[in-house]
């Protein structure tokens, strides 16, 4: 089982690696208009880095709340069990 992990993880490791070099090109005219503008002393790279900052929160935001919700319950039934076991009423 264990075997099928490392398997799964180098194939994920290997496959991020073959795929970078298209995520490091950006496009050309987007860099230029902001780079542009933001030397005219224009507003429109600001509000680009603030749009960039927006996208990569939303994800985080999501799988926070959803691994809030998968682990409450378990972790509720756990601190139910110990209360129940140290702290009964029936001392």
């Amino acid at each position: 089982m264990k075997f099928k992990g490392f398997i799964s993880i180098g194939f994920i490791i290997a496959l991020v690696i073959l795929c970078s070099d298209n995520s490091l090109a950006q496009c050309a005219m987007c860099k230029t208009t902001s780079e542009s503008d933001l030397a005219n002393g224009g507003s429109i790279a600001n509000g680009l880095n603030t749009g960039i900052l927006y996208l990569m929160a939303v994800p985080y935001l999501v799988l926070m709340t959803g691994g809030y919700f998968f682990f409450k319950k378990p972790i509720d039934a756990k601190v139910k069990v110990l209360l129940n076991k140290y702290f009964s009423k029936t001392q």
